[in-house]
């Protein structure tokens, strides 16, 4: 994401700039930026965020092409997930900012847990166990490997 070291809300006087002022000027200074990551979301899927975080170490700050072949041939139900939501996240580079697929490469990539459905489990003795089916949220973001030479 863009910083703001060069948008300041003090002024060379001392006095600070306007509160719509300085937001104003941020966003200019971010607009002027070149865009070189794209991001994907996937939420609500049902499984677990310790199964899928194992997949998706296996391609943090890989080459798209890399870890698209990892999430191929691998067996897992998470490999599947992740292809997807990567493929999402390749599309909204090349469509919505132009960006080449070729450069692109997964600089981040997060799997946070999402709610659990909770469900009874009958036991003996007319005594009941939660079971808890848990569901993730995914959140991968590729970036330009020119960009940040």
């Amino acid at each position: 994401m863009a910083t703001n070291t060069n948008v300041s809300r003090v002024q060379q006087d001392g006095r600070k700039v306007k509160r719509s002022t300085y937001h104003r000027l941020r966003k200019e200074k971010e607009a002027s930026e070149p865009i070189v990551e794209a991001r994907a979301v996937t939420k609500y899927v049902r499984i677990s965020p310790k199964k899928a975080r194992s997949m998706a170490n296996s391609i943090r700050n890989k080459d798209i092409s890399e870890a698209l072949q990892i999430l191929t041939f691998s067996p897992k139900k998470s490999a599947r997930i992740l292809y997807k939501t990567l493929m999402s996240a390749i599309a909204n580079a090349e469509n919505n900012f132009g960006l080449n697929a070729e450069n692109l490469y997964v600089s981040e990539i997060m799997v946070n847990e999402g709610p659990r459905l909770k469900r009874l489990w009958p036991r003996s003795h007319g005594r009941a166990d939660i079971l808890q089916k848990r569901m993730s949220h995914i959140y991968i973001t590729v970036r330009d490997k020119s960009a940040d030479k």
